[in-house]
């Protein structure tokens, strides 16, 4: 099964990401990260999703395509776009794991944003393979708490592939 990310944007209206994350729960598929937030126009909005699944992802992006309040739909393709991730990880901090932590820190170019005696809170932006494989450094220290962005991403090309500044 493949990862597939479509962009959807949409019309800023009361109960859109309830009738479009509905319609991938009819038709069976599980949505792996959602995004969503206001574009320079304040009367629309831009929706990434991500999901899992080979079959009837061109059905999926005709039913998004047909609803009411949905402005336009892309689907990006593998390597046609730029996406990232962004992750908070609050992360126990002992005397003698500190250094380590850091370390750490310093290689995935990431950032201590809050310090306490018992814990750090570490910020880190970038692909999913990074923020996957910080995760797993980190997981060794102990993490307390974590929450994940999902993914955002924009195409590659040169023009607009959402909106065209409508």
């Amino acid at each position: 099964m493949s990862r597939n990310i479509v962009a959807i944007l949409v019309k800023n209206h009361f109960g859109v990401l309830n009738r479009i994350s509905g319609m991938f729960r009819r038709k069976g598929f599980n949505i792996d990260t959602l995004t969503v937030g206001e574009t320079d126009n304040h009367d629309l909005s831009r929706i990434t999703i991500s999901f899992l699944g080979d079959d009837d992802k061109e059905q999926i992006i005709k039913q998004l395509e047909k609803m009411p309040d949905v402005v336009e739909v892309a689907e990006l393709e593998a390597g046609s776009f730029v996406s990232r991730e962004l992750v908070l990880l609050k992360v126990a901090n002992t005397p003698e794991s500190r250094q380590d932590i850091l370390s750490v820190v310093d290689v995935f170019r990431a950032k201590v944003v809050d310090y306490a005696p018992e814990t750090m809170t570490i910020e880190v932006t970038g692909p999913t393979t990074k923020i996957d494989a910080i995760i797993e450094f980190l997981r060794e220290y102990g993490i307390i708490e974590m929450c994940r962005t999902g993914i955002v991403a924009l195409s590659r090309s040169h023009g607009h592939v959402l909106g065209d500044n409508k």
